[in-house]
């Protein structure tokens, strides 16, 4: 079980690994990331994804303003080694960059934020 940033303990076991799940539960731009990877491949590869790349980048956590300031062929080289993080890691690291520069912008880098924004599902979505 992890405490989140609301203070909440949270149980997740999407990825199948612990570490993975753990990350999950604790940092909501892990699971926003998950969600993103979560295209074409497998449910436990896409949520294992965060999890490997904040190993990749040197920490146990990811952080939303260090990714959007990556330089982006350094970032994509994360996602292409092997083992890679994507059927597709080129594109998703494209897209996770890209991800991160609008929580930048728009959430001054909180992705939990993104959650706080919305009343309802459709808001969330729009």
């Amino acid at each position: 079980m992890t405490e989140n940033s609301t203070g909440k303990d949270i149980t997740l076991r999407i990825a199948q690994q612990p570490e993975a799940d753990a990350l999950l539960g604790r940092s909501p731009l892990a699971a926003l990331v998950g969600m993103l990877l979560d295209q074409q491949v497998p449910m436990e590869w896409a949520f294992t994804g965060p999890y490997t790349l904040a190993g990749r980048m040197g920490g146990d956590d990811l952080d939303a303003r260090e990714i959007a300031a990556y330089d982006p062929e350094a970032f994509t080289e994360l996602f292409t080694a092997k083992p890679a993080l994507h059927r597709y890691p080129g594109a998703m690291a494209t897209r996770v960059r890209q991800l991160c520069r609008f929580l930048v912008e728009e959430y001054d880098g909180e992705a939990s934020a993104v959650w706080a924004d919305a009343a309802t599902g459709a808001e969330l979505l729009k």
